[in-house]
């Protein structure tokens, strides 16, 4: 899928040019495994394949959003345009 849109400046940062300053640096290769399985993947539903990422969909304020977890506090969340295949609002955001 393609990337639309991006929340996180540091995150912004590694898509477009490779430079992961803004990440926390331990956690810069899951973010890049992640950030390569979402760009290849073709239906929303293939975010199940990895169980450890704990892949859910948010409740409350980000109804309808997915998160993926990075870290024990940081997770990805990101909201995806089936229709046009492309995921949007993408962000890295510290939960606690």
């Amino acid at each position: 899928m393609k990337v639309r849109h991006v929340v996180h400046k540091g995150l912004r940062r590694l898509i477009t040019g490779d430079d992961s300053s803004g990440l926390n640096a331990q956690a810069v290769p899951k973010i890049r495994n992640i950030l390569s399985f979402l760009l290849e993947m073709k239906d929303v539903a293939e975010l199940k394949v990895f169980p450890h990422w704990r892949p859910h969909r948010l409740t409350g304020g980000q109804k309808g959003r997915w998160s993926l977890s990075v870290t024990r506090t940081w997770r990805l969340t990101l909201a995806v345009d089936e229709k046009n295949g492309e995921i949007f609002d993408l962000d890295y955001q510290d939960y606690h």
